[in-house]
């Protein structure tokens, strides 16, 4: 007897239940053991056995014809799971049956399906099967497949007449032998191409606008404008909602936050002292979210985590969060003007680009104490602005860049192009000169004759430079570094530059080396190590900055000898 692929895929399905049953009573190797859903699951795999018509009638009957009209029959995947469900399983294990095994694939299916292909219109009477229920819709069991298979006919039926024969044999296309609904593609215009290469669906995201842009879009703000996500504003306040929020907010921060312990941002999420921001998408599901701890009567809150997916970075999901956060406090706290949030070393040119900034102009008495100190971390600070709408913040300054580059053009030529030389263009000789009077353009710009005569000045680049540049560069990008980027702040430490004469650090060395300040490579690295001597002169060797200080200096030990970098003299230079 050949068993179909459906009845082979659940039979499968049956077998792999079986062993977990076993598994979960560790009888998985004894082959005699037998248990009420044993045996119900055993007579699953057990192929049907020929029956006379006269004895199979009542049993076919009582399998397929429905005892009232608000029974339906159920394909073989959906009796076995509606069997698994009315024994009620007293272990967790048995749970798994109705996602994992069953709905796995539709699941995944159905993540990747635009939102419009899902949206069924059905009619009133048509579509519609016994019990009113909707045909093709979906739940928590699988829809009976459109395949029939064959029955002994009851004896009380006559059999069918010729026209009846004809039509039971004609193939049928759709469902219940109703025409199938086939969607055609539309011809996609380029609109939609450039949205659909930024990961928007194209169906989402209506017709193309007639009036290009001169920047694209973000994806995020095109899918919250056609509502595939939302920005939603929840806090533990013990309702479903917020609690199925702020746990998908947990896991996110978990997933993308590894080095936090998760029992301290569990507790921090749903602390009834924070308040978090979630981008939801399709229903409750989080992509996106912030969590804050507000201090109105200090004047500043503390943004404590903030992550976006991995695959929805690119869409510009952090952008799009952090203004809609600004804008969320601005109406909710309207006398607070100042966000504190202690940046990963990683994160701090995400936040610098969101305007935030290192200077700390923000009084220390008015924060000190209120917010915790993250070793390894970066404090940063972002004022907010009274008169800026930051929901509009793009559009107002798209519309500023234009008005300003109309005024470039009205006393400028630099916006004309004049197409190239011909004398260098492929396959002319070379030798070739040209006047610089017969440069397009060239008199246009301002350019005269006397300028041939200025030296030009040279820049001073050479083998050393380059050296020193990507020295500089490896100390400043090495994760030990975060103390020694800017100068001590002599607000937070008092006193620092009565202790330190020479005060010294990585961003001043930057500054020396564009502007050629540094003779020769030792007054570099005279300064590179004035940074450690000062930071070890002034910290103990129990603190984070003494052991910084000790493993940048080994660090850029190493890397001098790999760039050929080496004093002339073991002399230190003294100023």
């Amino acid at each position: 007897m050949s068993v179909g692929h459906e009845e082979f895929a659940r039979r499968g399905r049956v077998a792999v239940r079986l062993d977990e049953l076993l598994e979960d009573s560790g009888r998985l190797l004894d082959f005699d053991y037998s248990d009420e859903d044993i045996d119900s699951l055993r007579k699953q795999m057990q192929l049907p056995q020929p029956q006379s018509p006269a004895s199979s009638l009542s049993d076919e009957l009582e399998a397929l014809v429905p005892s009232s009209p608000e029974k339906h029959s159920l394909s073989p995947a959906s009796s076995f799971l509606s069997d698994l469900v009315e024994q009620r399983p007293t272990k967790k294990r048995r749970i798994s049956v109705d996602y994992s095994s069953l709905s796995e694939q539709e699941e995944e299916e159905e993540e990747d399906t635009p939102l419009a292909a899902g949206i069924s219109q059905p009619s009133a009477d048509k579509g519609r099967g016994k019990g009113g229920r909707i045909a093709g819709s979906r739940s928590g069991k699988q829809v009976p497949s459109g395949k029939a298979k064959a029955h002994t006919a009851p004896a009380n039926i006559p059999p069918p007449d010729e026209e009846q024969r004809d039509a039971m044999s004609r193939p049928l296309n759709g469902i219940n032998g109703r025409d199938a609904q086939v969607k055609v593609e539309d011809k996609m215009d380029e609109g939609q191409l450039s949205r659909l290469a930024t990961g928007v669906t194209v169906d989402a995201a209506g017709p193309a606008s007639a009036t290009p842009t001169g920047k694209t879009e973000k994806a995020a703000y095109v899918e919250l404008r056609n509502g595939i996500i939302k920005v939603v504003d929840v806090e533990n306040d013990r309702e479903p909602r917020s609690s199925v929020i702020l746990t998908g907010l947990k896991t996110l921060f978990q997933k993308q936050l590894p080095k936090m312990p998760r029992e301290y941002i569990a507790r921090l999420v749903f602390d009834s002292n924070s308040k978090c921001l979630a981008i939801i998408k399709r229903g409750y599901k989080v992509v996106g979210g912030i969590c804050y701890r507000p201090f109105p009567h200090r004047g500043f809150a503390e943004i404590v985590f903030f992550a976006t997916t991995s695959v929805d970075q690119i869409k510009g999901y952090g952008g799009m969060l952090m203004d809609h956060f600004k804008a969320h406090i601005r109406n909710k706290y309207p006398d607070m003007m100042y966000f504190l949030t202690y940046a990963d070393n990683y994160a701090v040119g995400y936040f610098r680009k969101q305007g935030f900034s290192k200077q700390i102009t923000f009084p220390r008495s008015s924060w000190a104490g209120y917010i915790k100190d993250y070793e390894g971390g970066t404090i940063m600070e972002c004022k907010l602005l009274p008169k800026v709408d930051y929901l509009k913040w793009r559009d107002i300054t798209a519309q500023q860049r234009e008005a300003v580059l109309n005024k470039i053009r009205e006393k400028s030529r630099s916006h004309i192009v004049y197409s190239g030389l011909p004398q260098f263009q492929d396959g002319k000789g070379e030798g070739v000169t040209v006047d610089p009077k017969d440069v397009p353009g060239l008199r246009e710009s301002g350019w005269t004759p006397d300028m041939q005569t200025i030296s030009v000045r040279p820049t001073g680049r050479s083998t050393e430079r380059a050296a020193m540049e990507k020295l500089l560069s490896d100390l400043q990008g090495h994760s030990t570094a975060w103390p020694f980027r800017e100068p001590v702040n002599a607000k937070e430490v008092a006193d620092y530059y009565d202790v330190i004469a020479h005060p010294m650090d990585l961003s001043t060395m930057e500054h020396k080396l564009d502007n050629n300040q540094y003779p020769d490579v030792d007054a570099f690295l005279d300064d590179a190590q004035l940074v450690f001597d000062n930071c070890r002169m002034y910290n103990p060797e129990d603190t984070v900055y003494h052991r910084s200080a000790t493993k940048l200096e080994k660090y850029m030990r190493e890397r001098m000898k790999e760039y050929g970098l080496e004093r002339s003299s073991k002399i230190k230079r003294e100023d």
